[in-house]
């Protein structure tokens, strides 16, 4: 686990210092960054710690057809509402509950439900592109980077696309080589250089330590 080169610039809580800490948990697909941020929560507990995933702010792409949705670069800064995201983190950070968008990844599309989230002490958001944009990451107290080799992130992301959102070998490789693995090396590998702290290899208990015992300092303060 390292800093990283832009690590002086978060904005962790001083002592006596009283806000809504926001962590962004960054790295490439399969890198692991859900079950470093549900075990950070089951360490410290959910009714202290809410978790915002990214990639429930796909952009409502309703109008397309089912085809057109599926051809969508959804690797791409642009396919993502992060202003709503921006919002809603301000929002939580000033004591108000939102109402989170809820997205079908089988169909592509928003659905017409939401998940409602009140406002906690902490808020870990996690996503690929977290730490890439620069509105998003500005908001953080804390930016952490999950580096995994490629080859482990698409065994991962394979086992995960086939199983959890009825996709095909074909088309979760497909989707790989056209968008994903490009679009990593534009956006979120960069993204490193932003991040507070690198972690190496993915998920370890040792990491999740060292986020759980930062946390539980501020609340402490």
């Amino acid at each position: 686990m390292s800093g990283g080169r832009d690590a002086t610039r978060h904005r962790w809580p001083a002592n006596g210092e009283s806000h809504t800490v926001i962590i962004g948990i960054g790295g490439g697909t399969g890198a692991g960054k859900t079950t470093i941020a549900r075990a950070v929560i089951d360490s410290v507990g959910d009714d202290t710690v809410a978790l915002i995933p990214h990639d429930a702010y796909y952009r409502d792409f309703g109008l397309l057809s089912f085809e057109d949705r599926a051809a969508v670069n959804y690797d791409h800064p642009d396919s993502l509402e992060t202003d709503l995201l921006i919002h809603h983190l301000d929002e939580l950070r000033a004591g108000r509950a939102i109402e989170r968008p809820l997205y079908d990844f089988n169909v592509h599309l928003r659905t017409d439900q939401t998940i409602h989230i009140e406002p906690e002490s902490v808020v870990l958001v996690e996503g690929i592109l977290v730490l890439a944009e620069p509105a998003l990451r500005d908001i953080m107290d804390l930016r952490i980077y999950i580096d995994v080799d490629a080859d482990l992130r698409l065994v991962r992301r394979l086992r995960r696309d086939m199983s959890e959102r009825g996709r095909s070998v074909e088309s979760v490789i497909d989707q790989y080589l056209s968008t994903v693995r490009p679009m990593h090396l534009q956006f979120v590998e960069p993204s490193k250089r932003y991040a507070d702290i690198i972690v190496p290899d993915g998920y370890n208990p040792r990491v999740v330590g060292t986020i759980t015992s930062m946390i539980r300092d501020v609340l402490d303060s």
